[in-house]
């Protein structure tokens, strides 16, 4: 008995020595990544197909992943994440999901809310909802300002010194624009065609081919890739388009940076 054990111990040994033991698929098995901090806006006087592409002002990953606009990327240290995080903490924790401005502040309406985010140490995504912060900032807590001269920052270095974002994901968003002027294109080969009523905008999340027929077709130097094009049924549509950040699902996902 004593023999079988030690000869089976020896195999044990010898499989996990050679690869047969069952690869550890917890990190793969995680999902996509999670911010950990954010500056977006909300809501507004914008256009259907702006409120529809509309990416977080500034996301902040838990790796040191920064992507600002969907457009520029840098990393941040370890050091510098955790500064970042916790300062946000101290500057979110007690707000009120949804702040309110101090009595006497004058009415203003048709600006985005803007929204900032932390996770904080249970996990969970904290966001603040802030009205006007930019027009009516002396009537905040300074907490909020401060929180989003923080993220300011981080947007303003990643648009000097970050390189350009790409990703393999785009999210497509398609306009009506039957009165529009300019000669429309045929439509981009590859790219899916709007189905069913288009009310105010059809979008729809791609991936392989499609991304690169999209991005091939309409410059990403124009805002947002606005161009017309004509699908085979000859409608004409407003075609635009960004990519979609790590944490954000198809087809279609949380605005600003999601709470997952």
């Amino acid at each position: 008995m004593r023999l079988r054990m030690i000869l089976l111990m020896a195999v044990t040994a010898l499989t996990a020595a050679c690869g047969g033991v069952e690869p550890d698929t917890s990190a793969a098995a995680a999902g996509p990544a999670k911010p950990v901090a954010l500056w977006g806006a909300e809501g507004g006087f914008v256009t259907a197909t702006m409120n529809a592409l509309r990416p977080p002002r500034v996301v902040l990953y838990g790796d040191g992943l920064v992507i600002a606009d969907a457009s520029k990327q840098m990393t941040l240290t370890d050091a510098e994440v955790g500064e970042v995080v916790a300062r946000m903490e101290e500057y979110l924790t007690g707000q009120p999901p949804t702040a309110e401005p101090k009595p006497g502040a004058p009415s203003v309406t048709d600006v985005p809310d803007t929204v900032l985010g932390v996770r904080g140490k249970d996990g969970k995504m904290l966001e603040v909802r802030v009205p006007a912060l930019e027009q009516l900032a002396d009537f905040y807590p300074k907490q909020l300002v401060d929180a989003k001269k923080l993220m300011e920052g981080l947007a303003t270095r990643a648009a000097a010194e970050g390189a350009d974002y790409v990703a393999t994901r785009v999210r497509v968003v398609a306009e009506g624009a039957e009165s529009a002027e300019g000669k429309p294109a045929p439509w981009p080969e590859g790219v899916p065609e709007p189905s069913g009523v288009v009310d105010p905008v059809w979008q729809k999340d791609v991936e392989g081919a499609a991304v690169s027929a999209i991005t091939k077709a309409v410059p990403a130097e124009q805002k947002y890739g606005r161009s017309l094009f004509t699908t085979s049924s000859g409608t004409t549509f407003v075609l635009s388009w960004r990519y979609l950040l790590p944490n954000e699902q198809s087809p279609a996902s949380p605005a600003p940076g999601g709470k997952g």
